[in-house]
């Protein structure tokens, strides 16, 4: 799934976004933990700048899949390790999911009228914030997910998928670049299941 040139004025502005808010919130989750890490490097800010990565940003462009900067963090702060890094991991995704409901909170109240922004932009907001969300919780090395897994793993087992993690990461690059249309099979019915949720619950309000 590629991004025509001319919805670019929309799409971009988006990405950048939802991958500063990703980014942003793994930080602060670690911040607040107790672990100065993401602060003492500088990614507890909003500014895109500091969690955009070029490579990624142009993935999403191109393809539709991409990915920021990864939020360096120790562990070793948090009181319980294991705990703190699942909530650490599990805050990227759940900030693109919250990012979903605000936007079809705001477009079903019709205040998204009063911005002066297109609809086009709502749109493609709401979808890629589902997406990127979903891509994310995918249990591939680096993405949130393989974070996650190895969190909700037993130590041994959680120690063996590390060792993996090359190896992982080289399937995470092939899926991407040869095998994009697969990886929209797994991820649109997720993604379905998250804006059926939403739409439930927007429901209840409008």
């Amino acid at each position: 799934m590629g991004i025509d040139i001319r919805e670019l004025i929309y799409t971009l502005p988006a990405f950048i976004i939802i991958l500063t808010l990703h980014e942003y919130s793994h930080a602060k989750v670690a911040d607040m933990l107790g672990d100065p890490t993401p602060r003492n490097m500088g990614r507890l800010t909003l500014n895109p700048m500091a969690h955009i990565d070029p490579l990624g940003l142009l993935m999403l462009v191109l393809v539709g899949l991409g990915w920021a900067k990864p939020v360096h963090t120790s562990p070793m702060f948090y009181k319980d390790r294991k705990k703190g890094d699942l909530y650490v991991s599990l805050a990227g995704p759940a900030s693109g999911i919250l990012l979903a409901l605000i936007t079809r909170f705001v477009t079903a109240s019709g205040i998204w009228r009063l911005t002066g922004i297109p609809a086009n932009f709502y749109n493609y907001f709401y979808f890629y914030s589902l997406a990127i969300s979903v891509f994310n919780l995918l249990p591939l090395y680096p993405l949130d997910g393989s974070a996650i897994l190895q969190d909700l793993l037993p130590d041994k087992m959680g120690y063996k998928l590390i060792q993996y993690q090359r190896q992982i990461q080289l399937v995470f690059i092939l899926l991407v670049f040869l095998a994009r249309g697969f990886l929209w099979a797994v991820l649109n019915p997720v993604i379905g299941f998250f804006d059926f949720a939403i739409t439930q619950v927007v429901g209840i309000f409008f």
